[in-house]
């Protein structure tokens, strides 16, 4: 795992960065084994890190059964390729991260479009060093680089693909507005928070339900609806997805339908692990998101 301390950071602020980001590796299936930190005004163009950096890394992973490197940052095409170039491991950035941990954590339907358009979104600007990669998987003749209208076929069948799930994503997002219309007139309540912090463990509790719970990083994507009597008063409560630091754009964009149940409830209910260490900067991120 790589990250970077940028001006107005600290190390301490990075490590713990990356303490979320080999939770989040562990979420996906992965074992974080090293990590690596360095200080730089501003992100390197064409490696994100320094030269120096990314020999440290190599030197480190020969010989080693290494086969990821995660950027804690969002990498563009080029950076991905050149850094692959240069350490001949599978690279890739938080973003992609949380991109494949929604791919397996999506139950409905509407969920799955969701993530596929999050992934097309993610994958267009990146084109071009993508085929850039394969370029260099053989040599000699037959096995030049695309030319730029294959590229630009791609891009036009990207961009179709996009179109294509977000006018389904619009019917989706219809039947579930009828849905909502459906339940009445009954007070809404949405649980929202830091990803993992106990939404769903608190929902079962007050419903006496037993929504998807575990120690991991969004084990919920879809919103889940309970009718609960409190003290003769009944009302609905939500749990919705749970939100991070550095949470990918086109995510939120994709996911807006799904927090449409927190921007129509009548209540929010933040909750907060108090047991945190950088509980406040977490509670930080979840106001800013709210009002993005």
């Amino acid at each position: 795992m790589v990250g970077l301390v940028q001006e107005q950071q600290t190390y301490e602020q990075v490590d713990e960065y990356l303490d979320e980001l080999a939770f989040l590796a562990e979420t996906a299936g992965a074992i974080a084994v090293k990590r690596f930190t360095q200080k730089l005004k501003h992100p390197d163009s064409r490696t994100f890190i320094g030269k120096g950096k990314l020999e440290e890394i190599k030197n480190y992973i020969q010989g080693k059964d290494v086969n990821i490197i995660i950027f804690d940052d969002e990498l563009s095409g080029s950076q991905i390729t050149n850094i692959e170039k240069i350490l001949d491991v599978k690279t890739i950035d938080r973003s992609d991260l949380i991109l494949d941990i929604f791919a397996r954590r999506a139950r409905t339907a509407q969920a799955k479009v969701q993530v596929e358009l999050a992934q097309y979104q993610y994958l267009l600007p990146r084109l071009r060093g993508l085929w850039k990669h394969l370029e260099r998987l053989g040599g000699g003749i037959g096995t030049r680089g695309p030319g730029e209208t294959e590229i630009e076929t791609d891009r036009r069948i990207v961009r179709d693909k996009i179109s294509l799930l977000r006018k389904r994503l619009n019917e989706i997002n219809k039947q579930a507005l009828t849905q909502r219309k459906e339940r009445g007139e009954f007070i809404r309540v949405a649980l929202v928070g830091y990803t993992n912090v106990g939404k769903s463990t608190l929902m079962n509790v007050l419903s006496k339900s037993d929504v998807f719970a575990e120690n991991k990083l969004f084990a919920t994507l879809d919103t889940t609806t309970r009718k609960i009597v409190f003290e003769n008063t009944p009302f609905l409560l939500s749990d919705t997805v749970g939100f991070i630091r550095k949470l990918p754009h086109h995510l939120i964009e994709s996911f807006k339908s799904t927090l449409d149940e927190v921007r129509e409830a009548d209540l929010l209910l933040h909750v907060v692990d108090i047991s945190h260490p950088q509980y406040e900067e977490q509670i930080g991120t979840v106001n800013k998101t709210l009002q993005e």
